[in-house]
């Protein structure tokens, strides 16, 4: 097992669990001790001979295997015939046992891919289906580890949300529907450009033959993907979904025009859900996400009208569009998650009258890309590294580089009036300041609180 974060020590408990012999390795001293704590041996797999006789190698998401160039232990196993997985792997691997012959309904999986939007519609997803009465995990990228989920019972749903990093190198990939959210730019480095990720995330579909593929088609890779899986135009096993505009054709669809998300089958509309009173789903973005879970959750069977019920119920998932504070007409919103031009540009589309935090690591092109929407920035405010950078990058929009997250907020909090929303919408990675997104997230929140309570 290499690399000993959560999704590492989770599989080596698994694996220890089943009967294997775990032998693992960090590059970090301190994860190989914690690791030791739990009874674990490291093993360092580039010492002569250290390959022999292991039957797998077993890699957590953030360790290289090809791009943008293997990492030595991975090129190791290559070189000695040493299959290479990783959890996820091991999941679907293992996933059915002689227990389910018991069950009057076998359990089944959602797995939910793309650039942006995964952990919001796989979230979703899960919701509604509790909120149906059903029994629900989810699991990957968001809450648990797959290899810590408890064992699924009858008719029970794992909802699973897959990054490219770890649809890239799973061995196993069989889920019952598989969801492409969109596509953007983005790990490019990782997957040797745009052509790699994509076929990353195709993966889950064309190897993983799901029964139902829920297609976003608001990009050329996923009416290319669509029209892949597709047999016939008719073919009913794929359902496209966008938030561009309304879909024609006799297939199935799910498409959101104007917040209003509308379902078409055989060329005619069949159920229809105003998306704009929803609170949880704000913006374009949020709508494309709710078209996904819709198509999803229709797809398990469950009605329109329940699913509509659901969403009304959805409070929105943490640093993802999240309102923390209105105060004389100003509204705050967290989405700090959106760490790149594309999710950036989502958020921007969202709101009017808005006071714009941005920064941190920039990533390629910096927010070029992000002409378009600044019409509805009345003032950015520049932190982090790529601060200055992304102010050279705004043209005539008003703007301050403000260094930090409190200053930043300070000073959007002494000039917001009322009609207008303090925007934290990165467009940045948050390594230069902070741990993670989550990290960055909470700082607003806490800079928010400060400034509103004085």
């Amino acid at each position: 097992m290499l690399g000993l974060g959560r999704s590492g020590l989770s599989a080596a408990r698994a694996l220890r669990a089943g009967g294997a012999q775990p032998l693992v390795w960090d590059d970090s001293s301190e994860a190989r001790s914690l690791a030791e704590v739990e009874g674990f041996t490291p093993h360092d797999p580039l010492k002569q001979g250290a390959l022999e006789n292991v039957s797998a190698l077993i890699v957590s998401p953030g360790i290289p295997h090809l791009y943008p160039e293997p990492n030595p232990v991975v090129a190791a196993a290559a070189a000695e015939g040493v299959p290479v997985d990783n959890d996820i792997g091991l999941f679907f691997g293992s996933l059915a046992n002689s227990s389910w012959e018991r069950f009057d309904s076998v359990p089944r999986v959602v797995a939910v891919t793309g650039s942006n939007g995964k952990s919001t519609t796989s979230a979703l997803v899960c919701h509604v289906l509790k909120h149906a009465g059903k029994t629900c995990q989810l699991a990957g990228n968001i809450g648990r580890g797959v290899l810590d989920l408890d064992p699924l019972g009858d008719g029970e749903i794992v909802v699973l949300e897959l990054s490219s990093y770890q649809t890239d190198v799973a061995r196993a990939l069989t889920p019952d529907i598989a969801v492409f959210t969109n596509l953007s730019p983005d790990h490019l480095d990782r997957h040797g450009g745009v052509g790699g990720y994509f076929a990353a995330k195709r993966r889950l579909f064309v190897e993983g033959a799901p029964d139902r593929a829920v297609i976003g088609v608001d990009e050329p890779e996923g009416r290319f993907l669509a029209n892949q899986l597709s047999v016939c135009p008719a073919d009913d096993r794929v359902i496209r979904i966008s938030s561009g505009g309304r879909l024609s054709g006799p297939g199935w669809t799910v498409a959101a025009l104007k917040g209003f998300l509308a379902e078409r089958r055989k060329g005619r509309q069949i159920a229809s859900i105003d998306l704009r009173s929803i609170s949880g789903l704000p913006g374009r973005h949020n709508h494309q996400n709710a078209c996904a879970a819709y198509a999803a959750v229709r797809a398990l069977g469950l009605g329109p009208r329940l699913i509509e019920e659901a969403f009304h119920a959805f409070k929105g998932l943490p640093h993802r569009s999240q309102v923390v504070a209105r105060r004389d007409g100003v509204t705050f919103v967290n989405d700090s998650k959106a760490t790149n031009v594309d999710s950036a540009a989502q958020a921007l589309q969202a709101f009017s009258n808005i006071r714009w935090i941005a920064g941190g690591l920039g990533k390629e092109n910096g927010i070029a890309g992000l002409k378009p929407q600044l019409g509805s920035v009345v003032k950015a405010y520049f932190i982090g590294h790529s601060a200055r950078e992304f102010a050279l990058q705004v043209g005539g929009t008003p703007h301050e580089i403000c260094g930090t997250m409190e200053r930043a907020v300070s000073r959007a909090v002494e000039e917001a009036e009322a009609g207008d929303t303090v925007l934290l919408a990165p467009a940045a990675a948050s390594f230069d300041q902070y741990p993670d997104f989550e990290a960055r997230g909470e700082a607003f929140m806490a800079a928010v609180k400060e400034c509103l309570d004085r």
